[in-house]
């Protein structure tokens, strides 16, 4: 009877030890882990496309979005028309024939991305806007972008709190509708003050090499003048390289728009004298969570308008030099 017992014993506690490994293991099976969808959900595709991915706040926003985007258990694919706008049109049609279910777009020319936003109407493929917006706004679901026009009003406001008058280079990148409104916000703000006169456009299409070279162009025409306004970080940049090369850099301020890592370090080592900055990274989570949502069906805002921040030497202590705001 007691080996009867023991062997009893034995037997139920080796059923329960059976059935507590099958529970492990069932819900080891049923569990979702991390970025994988569940059975018979549907895996979403999204194409993303920026006017280049030669600047590291396209890189690090692209970087971004694709993590969430895997971590949802979906797909990212993306490409980099390299500052043309008919490439990034056939672009979009590629990745339209890829069956893509939303597209990231960050245009060259903020009209002549035209016909790809037909496409994608016609394809039934929702259009995500972000860091600037195009023409034709009929054709998007959303745009998301940083206050662009302020950005340059800050830039204004800065350079006319340090010098009661100023000859002004700007440096611009024409179709590009973010840098044309940070311009204009610079330009609306001097307007009408003669003590500020704008004395050369350059176009630099926001690349560092690109703009280093228009400087260097003018700095061989002789033109005077001691204050450049970039379009953005990378735009500054090449005219501060230009100016360094030159050995021309000493009274002349240089403002930049993005407040990248670099800029700021700039700024921090006195080449610079200001960078408003955008939130690459914050666009792009606001970017994913306002997609997703639209695609489940929910109502989104058209427009979302990000506030930025002007960053100088005052008060560059305050910002992070390695990351973005």
């Amino acid at each position: 009877m007691k080996e009867y017992a023991g062997n009893r014993k034995f037997i139920v506690v080796c059923i329960l030890a059976g059935s507590l490994l099958a529970m492990i293991l069932l819900c080891m099976d049923t569990a979702m882990p991390p970025g994988k969808k569940e059975s018979g959900q549907r895996v979403r595709k999204f194409g993303a496309t920026y006017m280049t991915m030669n600047n590291p706040y396209f890189q690090d926003m692209n970087a971004e979005i694709e993590e969430i985007v895997e971590a949802n258990g979906d797909i990212l694919i993306f490409r980099d028309p390299a500052q043309d706008q008919e490439k990034q049109n056939e672009q979009i049609l590629d990745m339209l024939e890829e069956g893509i279910t939303g597209l990231f777009l960050n245009p060259v020319n903020w009209e002549t991305v035209r016909p790809a936003l037909v496409a994608c109407k016609e394809a039934g493929v929702p259009v995500f806007v972000i860091d600037t917006n195009v023409y034709d706004d009929e054709y998007v679901a959303f745009s998301i972008l940083s206050d662009n026009y302020d950005a340059g009003v800050q830039c204004a406001r800065d350079m006319m709190r340090k010098r009661s008058r100023a000859r002004v280079v700007v440096i611009d990148s024409p179709g590009t509708k973010s840098i044309d409104d940070r311009v204009r916000g610079f330009l609306d703000t001097i307007a009408g003050n003669e003590a500020y006169e704008v004395v050369s456009w350059l176009h630099g299409r926001g690349e560092l090499e690109i703009s280093m070279d228009v400087m260097q162009e003018l700095l061989r025409s002789g033109q005077e003048f001691d204050v450049v306004l970039g379009g953005n970080d990378p735009t500054a940049l090449g005219a501060l390289a230009a100016l360094q090369m030159n050995q021309m850099q000493d009274g002349i301020l240089i403002y930049g728009i993005d407040g990248s890592p670099d800029g700021k370090v700039m700024i921090k080592e006195g080449y610079m004298e200001g960078s408003s900055a955008q939130q690459p990274l914050l666009i792009a989570n606001e970017a994913l969570a306002m997609a997703y949502a639209y695609l489940d069906g929910e109502e989104v805002e058209k427009l979302v308008i990000v506030p930025v921040a002007m960053i100088t030497r005052d008060n560059i202590d305050d910002f992070d030099l390695a990351g973005w705001q």
